[in-house]
């Protein structure tokens, strides 16, 4: 049974990740084949943890992780781990007095339970003494009432998920009203900021990134540019000396990483370099969607005969989000920076291959898997070997997000 899994991000009040919550499908639909959910939810869980690990997709983070009647009556994985693990019980479930039992007596384990979709029916009153956090989606509910609920279950001491956050302004209103926690995609949406000119470093950064999605690499230029900061190449030796990827050698200066790596890894990591600089101040989970979109595109991209240098998957991949860290509109940003065609109309809306991969690294975040089987019947590529590819971009950007952090923690 091949198992798909997406993971969305849910924020605390600081924008910051608290959990990501884990969307599983099972199958070539965008839907459960024809067995149960409960029966598809217990063997993805159970198989290996799916082959590469829960903590390998969420990282130090908890993981959501949704639970039908049957999985959390009769098939519970008490493997999990009940400080990495939220237990979600969906809407849909049928209310019991041997359901309201199991869930007592997985809160009694020490699991932490919230009720997804809450539709305000009083069939989920039973449940409120296990309860620890509630999801409501914005979308469902009068804003009005959801404000009442908010106000009633936070003198309950239960903590609060807004689902469906599409804007900065629904995320500070439902800051306002007490929630604690935030899930949608208003991170990734530009907030344009008018007349904002950019400051030196960020004219610095976007001249080394133009650099790196040059053909032949400048390399006096991008010397001469990240000797003027010694944190600079601090950082650039800490991606590249990260033991994920290079175990043997020990990497001294950027001269020894282009005869060692070659050109085409230097470029990746010069770009990678100048992103970090250009999200500092933004919330971490934009640097890291652009770490995994990056290295997806590139390994979809590669794999299609996409050329390698410059790397031009890699880079659409990374830049996708500059707008959202920036605060322009990407159209005025690709125009600073002097990157291919394929690249610029990829991240501006054109077509092509490019612009797929990007689309597709998009419909993995969302579990859209009908938008993945459409890039499949277009492109000579197995689905299965997309599935693995987007596993390792997220396994490669929660390392080089390590490496970032290690940095940052040493230099304070």
């Amino acid at each position: 049974m091949f198992a798909y899994v997406a993971r969305q991000p849910i924020f605390d009040a600081n924008q910051e990740v608290f959990a990501y919550e884990l969307l599983f499908r099972v199958g070539q639909e965008n839907c459960f084949p024809d067995i149960p959910p409960d029966e598809a939810t217990s063997k993805i869980l159970t198989s290996t943890h799916l082959s590469i690990g829960i903590e390998e997709i969420v990282g130090d983070k908890m993981a959501f992780i949704n639970f039908h009647k049957d999985t959390l009556m009769y098939r519970f994985p008490t493997s999990l781990d009940a400080n990495k693990v939220v237990i979600e019980v969906v809407e849909t479930v049928e209310v019991n007095n041997a359901l309201v039992s199991a869930c007592k007596h997985i809160r009694g384990l020490g699991y932490k339970i919230a009720l997804d979709d809450y539709d305000m029916q009083g069939k989920w009153e039973e449940f409120m003494p296990f309860i620890s956090i509630i999801k409501i989606d914005i979308t469902e509910l009068d804003h009005n009432d959801i404000a009442e609920l908010a106000k009633r279950f936070k003198e309950r001491k239960i903590k609060l998920v807004a689902e469906k956050i599409e804007t900065l302004e629904e995320f500070e209103k439902f800051k306002a009203m007490g929630f604690d926690y935030f899930q949608g995609y208003f991170l990734a949406k530009p907030e344009i900021v008018k007349h904002r000119k950019l400051g030196p470093n960020s004219i610095t950064m976007l001249e080394l990134i133009s650099i790196s999605a040059q053909p032949q690499l400048d390399f006096d230029k991008v010397n001469s540019i990240i000797e003027r900061d010694p944190s600079l190449i601090y950082l650039l030796l800490r991606f590249i000396n990260n033991p994920m990827f290079n175990k043997r050698n020990k990497i001294t200066s950027l001269k020894h990483a282009l005869t060692f790596m070659g050109e085409v890894e230097v470029k990746k990591f010069i770009a990678l370099l100048s992103l970090a600089n250009l999200s500092e101040g933004k919330p971490s989970e934009l640097m890291q969607m652009a770490l995994v979109r990056a290295k997806f595109c590139e390994l979809v991209s590669v794999s299609l005969k996409e050329i390698e240098n410059p790397p031009t998957g890699f880079l659409t991949g990374l830049l996708s989000l500059l707008d959202a860290m920036m605060g322009q509109h990407i159209e005025d940003l690709v125009s600073k920076v002097p990157i291919s065609d394929k690249v610029s109309d990829a991240l501006c809306g054109g077509t092509g291959l490019l612009r797929d991969c990007l689309d597709l690294a998009r419909h993995f975040e969302a579990a859209n898997w009908a938008g993945v089987k459409r890039f499949v019947a277009k492109y000579p590529i197995k689905q299965t070997l997309l599935h693995g590819y987007y596993n390792e971009a997220m396994k490669w950007a929660r390392h080089m997000q390590i490496s970032a952090q290690s940095e940052n923690t040493s230099t304070k």
